[in-house]
């Protein structure tokens, strides 16, 4: 994993350091910008999609905890360097993943960016799945769906059909809305297995409950409550009568 990674240090020789020692001892921080103060690092934070900054306490026009307040929320991990080991409790306050002393200690530092690794991999892997919430937990009847800053919850009855996109799916809601979402068809229809959603086509994962109509054919068609009509293939034909017998 490549973290995309600022380095935000007033003092050009620290600021050196510390970009030679992430060259050499951590090849997957990939520095994409450098600032001397809080004004350089809000435009940098602004316009790039960051996985970690690097940030001193200490600047002109204010700190690290200005800087933070004036982000706001923040999607990226933070490690604080700095010379002073009085702000520990505020950076932990800030939610720091990890707070490095001055003079920089190589093994340490190598730490700190395997920390972030470690959970930015976990940050990804939840986003990259469409979970069903536990039913015990009387949240039943919903689904997530991974949105790039996490996840979207929807009310399965809110779906009226998913349609496949190579290894893509659009899921069509009763509001007229559209999400788009990096997973197969096939995903959809076992993660949607017990709330009422038949695969009638290949291309195509209706929700039962809002068929309208049904018009015969070799395979036929449904009519949905929003007017959509989706042909059904002959093999999925039974299936989709099952639930209405």
């Amino acid at each position: 994993m490549k973290l995309k990674s600022i380095l935000v240090e007033d003092e050009e020789t620290s600021r050196e350091i510390l970009k030679n020692y992430l060259n050499k001892y951590c090849p997957n921080v990939d520095i994409v910008g450098e600032a001397s103060n809080i004004n350089e690092a809000l435009e940098l934070i602004r316009t790039q999609e960051l996985d970690l900054v690097f940030l001193d306490v200490e600047m002109p026009y204010g700190n690290a905890f200005d800087l933070l307040d004036k982000v706001g929320d923040r999607h990226f991990e933070t490690v604080f360097v700095t010379a002073y080991n009085h702000y520990a409790l505020d950076a932990l306050n800030a939610h720091a993943s990890y707070y490095l002393m001055k003079p920089i200690d190589i093994d340490e530092l190598i730490k700190a960016v395997d920390y972030v690794v470690e959970i930015k991999t976990k940050e990804d892997a939840l986003q990259d799945q469409v979970l069903v919430p536990n039913t015990t937990n009387n949240i039943d009847g919903k689904i997530t769906i991974p949105q790039q800053d996490g996840f979207e919850v929807i009310s399965t009855a809110d779906i009226l059909f998913c349609k496949a996109d190579d290894n893509y799916t659009e899921i069509y809601l009763n509001n007229n809305k559209k999400k788009v979402v990096s997973k197969t068809l096939k995903y959809f229809e076992e993660a949607l297995q017990d709330s009422n959603f038949a695969r009638i086509h290949k291309s195509y994962l209706v929700n039962v409950n809002e068929v309208v109509k049904y018009v015969k054919g070799k395979g036929g068609s449904v009519i949905l409550s929003n007017g959509k009509e989706v042909m059904v293939s002959p093999s999925k034909k039974s299936e989709l009568l099952s639930y209405f017998k």
